[in-house]
């Protein structure tokens, strides 16, 4: 696979401090093994934050964080994020996870270590509590920050993913992967034009269009050549066993509460396995949006509102 040399080290960080509602700084916890061996560096993740102008319809309740799914970016959250900040007043943020978006391209990835990476974006900030959502990866992520740091988790909104097994149609993410190494623009096409191009070509093994534009997101234009905004090698690098599989430590358990929402027409999260998920989130809830697939935000963006708002507000 062609290395992305010039994303590899060229990432922006959009960071600055804000301090969150509460002021109390996270207390380092003793966590499971699993959880701290061969951990790297943490990066300082990318990220757009949501929050209403008017002091009087500012809540005061912690702020609600939200993480994407693999090749995904902060960007695929923006209008449901505004729309979450204005129906609960609530502070929203939508991250990069590494290798994504605008956050630095590192040579690891895992989710104890994209947890980390999330843990510390609470603690710059000097959360002590947060709602954490997230989507397919990004719901792995959030739950392994869950069971790695419960006690600043005020909410838990899992998307589509189990923390058991794995869907069939996971097979298919490391042929996008690899079908997006090896595409080539011409550099004389504008940014219409390199789309339109890539576009055509994805569409031999990719036949969904929602999920070609879906890609397509992450094509960019460095200045002389077009490449991909995620970090390809990486990915694919750490794809099996880290991203397609979810290891979790013996008795492992997040008590707090929480909801995993799901597309009907996914097969992500199984109603057969809620049983087994309740052994490690015994509080959990369990929610289907009928008509929804895996991208069940994307496919349904109202009835997705309409379920979450409550959660988030009850």
């Amino acid at each position: 696979m062609r290395v992305f040399q010039n994303l590899l080290h060229a990432s922006s960080k959009y960071v600055f401090r804000q301090t969150c509602t509460n002021n109390i700084r996270l207390l380092p916890q003793k966590r499971h093994a699993y959880f701290s061996r061969g951990r790297s560096a943490t990066i300082d993740m990318a990220y757009a934050s949501y929050q209403m102008t008017d002091p009087q319809k500012i809540s005061n309740e912690s702020p609600i964080i939200i993480m994407h799914g693999l090749l995904g970016s902060k960007t695929n959250w923006k209008s449901l994020a505004k729309a979450i900040n204005q129906k609960t007043g609530r502070v929203v943020y939508t991250v990069d996870a590494r290798n994504h978006g605008d956050s630095p391209h590192t040579y690891e990835m895992s989710y104890p270590l994209m947890a980390e990476d999330l843990l510390h974006f609470l603690k710059e900030r000097n959360c002590d509590k947060a709602v954490l959502m997230g989507h397919s990866m990004g719901g792995r992520t959030v739950m392994a920050a869950a069971l790695m740091e419960p006690s600043i988790v005020e909410k838990l909104l899992v998307l589509d993913i189990s923390p058991l097994g794995v869907s069939g149609s996971v097979s298919t993410l490391p042929i996008f992967v690899e079908i997006m190494s090896k595409v080539r623009v011409p550099p004389d096409l504008n940014m219409a034009q390199a789309r339109a191009y890539v576009d055509e070509l994805l569409s031999t093994v990719v036949k969904e269009k929602g999920i070609r534009q879906f890609l397509l997101t992450n094509l960019v234009y460095t200045g002389t050549e077009f490449t991909w905004r995620v970090n390809i090698d990486s990915i694919a690098n750490n794809f099996n066993p880290h991203i397609s599989t979810f290891d979790i430590p013996e008795s492992s358990m997040f008590e707090g509460e929480t909801a995993f929402i799901s597309g009907s027409l996914s097969d992500y999260v199984r109603p057969v396995d809620e049983e087994a998920i309740q052994e490690i989130f015994p509080a959990a809830t369990f929610h289907y949006i009928e008509g929804a697939g895996h991208w069940l935000h994307a496919d349904k963006p109202q009835e997705f509102l309409d379920l979450v708002i409550p959660l988030l507000q009850g």
